[in-house]
């Protein structure tokens, strides 16, 4: 089963549409039409299993040094999901997310607004 096609994003009010540009493996690429916004879902197993969701953010602005001129620069965020091959169901490691999200989202966001700022 895969995710629907295209998947779409809203940064800062803005929605992008991220149509599915490749699919190789366990790893499948979303990208927005300018390139500067790229969402990639892949799946690894070994000794255990990772599963990655992972938006990449990029825009041009102004470079520090050459005011004059424009450079890229870019972010990324993510989650991981990393669980051993057997011990937990799919509805075990859905409820541990759960409880992490309601955490990281609790008062608008303020536990990352703290990480960003650099608490720990």
């Amino acid at each position: 089963m895969s995710f629907a096609d295209p998947q779409t994003i809203t940064i800062s009010g803005t929605t992008t549409p991220l149509p599915k540009i490749s699919v190789a493996g366990d790893e499948t690429v979303y990208q927005s039409a300018d390139g500067l916004i790229q969402m990639l879902a892949s799946h690894d197993s070994g000794k255990r299993i990772r599963h990655l969701l992972r938006v990449n953010h990029s825009k041009l602005t102004a470079d520090p040094f050459i005011p004059a001129e424009n450079v890229k620069v870019s972010m990324s965020c993510y989650i991981v999901f990393d669980v051993p091959p057997v011990g937990y169901t799919a509805a075990e490691q859905l409820a541990v997310y759960t409880g992490f999200k309601t955490q990281y989202t609790a008062t608008s966001d303020a536990l990352i607004s703290k990480l960003l700022a650099g608490e720990s």
